[in-house]
């Protein structure tokens, strides 16, 4: 276990440091960068529901909530006090702190159904508080005024040290004693109490992580895009696009968000040309893996892997034992 956790920790540096290189020495076309740049924040944003709901068992319906809180931290922070973008990345990210913290409070003292629908009511209310406050435009929106504006390159490189520092947290965390008790308590959380696990504190430590580094890819998202609105900074759909990646890449595994979101940006780009179509064949795509791969592309991988595994000892014992008589 130890040789093939080193094996993966050489392969993830050696293509984090190719993936950087390329894309400083412009290896990489500015076409192709902002392909992988989407696919970077997309996976980062669903590492991180997939932390949420797919190990802990806390589905939230409202991460919307940190994307839009800190895309308008960068707005404000460029456009009215004329800070650097990177001062409004951390503004935001300090602001994505209390706010999770204080949620936090109440939040974690609900359950199941009752925790998805509190999130996305918070999410729907801020975006409805935006919509109407007069000091960063109403539903004008903002600018991100940046001068110089970052390059493509630039913005590619906060996406994707972003997206490895992710990978990086998640894979250790799961690894850690906090995850083996995520897994718990999402199984069954009455036995992991009665086996000690912290249910609140566990409960708030992944409710924490998962808002910043929601928070931090919706500040690289808007640094990216230019603009907010309050519609698409505290937009559901950026939780559909979530649940969608997680769904297709497989729930409760830690490389189902790589693929999900390799697959949803291709898709998204595909499906631009239908616009009055897009959400409804994604939604068929969805449904169609609920119901034919429901643990998902990774864990259908792995289900067949282990079949092949089991058949192949089936097939071993069968000779040793013909040798023997």
């Amino acid at each position: 276990m130890k040789n093939k956790t080193i094996i993966l920790l050489i392969a993830y540096i050696v293509l984090g440091a190719f993936l950087f290189v390329a894309g400083e020495f412009g290896v990489i076309s500015t076409n192709a960068m902002r392909y992988l740049l989407q696919i970077f924040l997309y996976i980062t944003l669903g590492e991180m529901w997939n932390l949420l709901s797919g190990f802990a068992g806390m589905t939230s319906l409202g991460q919307q909530t940190y994307i839009g809180l800190a895309g308008y931290s960068i707005a404000m922070a460029t456009t009215v006090y004329k800070m650097h973008y990177g001062t409004g990345i951390l503004i935001g990210t300090a602001i994505c702190i209390i706010t999770s913290s204080v949620l936090a409070f109440l939040l974690l003292k609900m359950e199941g159904m009752y925790f998805s629908i509190t999130t996305w009511v918070i999410a729907e209310a801020l975006g409805t508080f935006f919509l109407s406050w007069g000091y960063v435009g109403k539903g004008a929106g903002m600018n991100v005024s940046i001068s110089p504006y970052p390059r493509t390159d630039a913005i590619y490189t906060m996406a994707l040290i972003l997206c490895m520092v992710t990978l990086l947290i998640v894979y250790l965390l799961l690894n850690s004693r906090l995850g083996l008790g995520l897994v718990a308590m999402r199984d069954n959380i009455s036995a992991a109490a009665s086996l000690g696990v912290n249910i609140r504190r566990s409960k708030f430590v992944v409710y924490l992580i998962a808002a910043i580094f929601t928070g931090l890819a919706g500040s690289i998202l808007f640094i990216n895009k230019g603009t907010i609105y309050p519609e698409s900074g505290f937009s559901i759909g950026w939780t559909i696009s979530m649940v969608f990646i997680v769904i297709i890449g497989g729930s409760g595994t830690f490389e189902g968000p790589i693929i999900g979101s390799v697959i949803y940006v291709f898709l998204q780009e595909f499906l631009a040309h239908y616009p009055g179509w897009s959400n409804i064949i994604l939604g068929i795509i969805a449904i169609v893996i609920i119901l034919y791969m429901p643990e998902g592309i990774v864990g259908a991988v792995k289900k067949i892997a282990a079949k092949n595994r089991c058949k192949n000892s089936r097939k071993e014992s069968g000779k040793k034992l013909n040798l023997e008589d």
